[in-house]
């Protein structure tokens, strides 16, 4: 369903990793923020590499840095020119009986499942009992339970159909965009099993939904021209030093050089039908 440019909608933003729509869906997420719509970020993993709770001998755990990352880049996006910071206001909000943690901040919500890191490979970590997005999404497994123990999904349609709850708990009787990694593998070659399962994800649940999908280019755009405005590519540069500045407050550390070098500059995207 296209969405035309004077109609308010919410616009969700569905991520595997705590900092993959600032490298892969931006600037569109800088854009819908500063519009001042909804705008719902759901980051599907702990992204925590195996460590569950664990703190691997720093301040907080990685997974509690990354999502620090995330919120702060949320706020320098939402927070208009020369005004002060506003108080971000963090529940645990029940989405079709599961507590998920939900942060909101302005015209945002971040919600953050911390399932286990599935690994590139999709095979999951043994420190995490081997759950994976793509293992549970296979059937391999009958439950999936977030590091932390806030929530555990029964199967792949308890995972769905909550996500389906959240959509429709956040756009309520708007229009929506999603936007999620790009699920074709012919198009969107060599990416993260959480990213592709992640799509499925999204996809499944807002099955039969009138709503608009964006997929976007992964890993694979690291391989593609620089695409972006020099002013765009400012803004996607600004974002994801802001998200390494969160997670160098919890005392891990970062890799700004890489991801510059790789994907800074690009972002690739298309509209999904069927």
């Amino acid at each position: 369903m296209a969405v035309s440019p004077n109609q308010r909608r919410t616009a969700f933003y569905f991520s595997a990793h705590q900092d993959d729509w600032q490298l892969f869906m931006n600037p569109p997420a800088f854009a819908d923020v500063r519009a001042g719509d909804p705008c719902v970020f759901v980051h599907m993993t702990a992204g925590d590499a195996g460590l569950g709770t664990g703190a691997a001998g720093r301040k907080q755990p990685l997974y509690r840095a990354r999502e620090n990352g995330a919120l702060c880049a949320i706020r320098f996006m939402a927070d208009p020119d020369w005004e002060p910071p506003a108080e971000p206001m963090s529940a645990t909000e029940t989405i079709n009986g599961h507590a998920i943690a939900c942060v909101r901040y302005r015209n945002t919500a971040a919600y953050f499942l911390r399932l286990p890191d599935g690994s590139p490979a999709g095979t999951g970590y043994a420190e995490t009992g081997l759950q994976s997005l793509q293992r549970l999404a296979d059937g391999q497994i009958d439950r999936m339970t977030a590091v932390d123990g806030s929530a555990s999904f029964q199967d792949w349609a308890d995972l769905a159909a909550t996500l389906r709850a959240l959509i429709e708990h956040e756009r309520g009787e708007m229009p929506a965009t999603l936007h999620l990694p790009d699920p074709d593998a012919g198009i969107n070659p060599g990416d993260h099993s959480d990213h592709y399962v992640t799509a499925k994800a999204a996809l499944d649940a807002a099955r039969g939904l009138t709503c608009e999908r964006v997929g976007h280019l992964g890993y694979a755009g690291m391989n593609l021209p620089h695409n972006l405005s020099p002013q765009d590519r400012d803004r996607q540069n600004a974002v994801y030093a802001v998200t390494l500045a969160g997670v160098s407050a919890c005392g891990h550390p970062t890799a700004w050089q890489h991801y510059d070098e790789e994907f800074i500059g690009r972002g690739y995207s298309r509209i999904l039908t069927g």
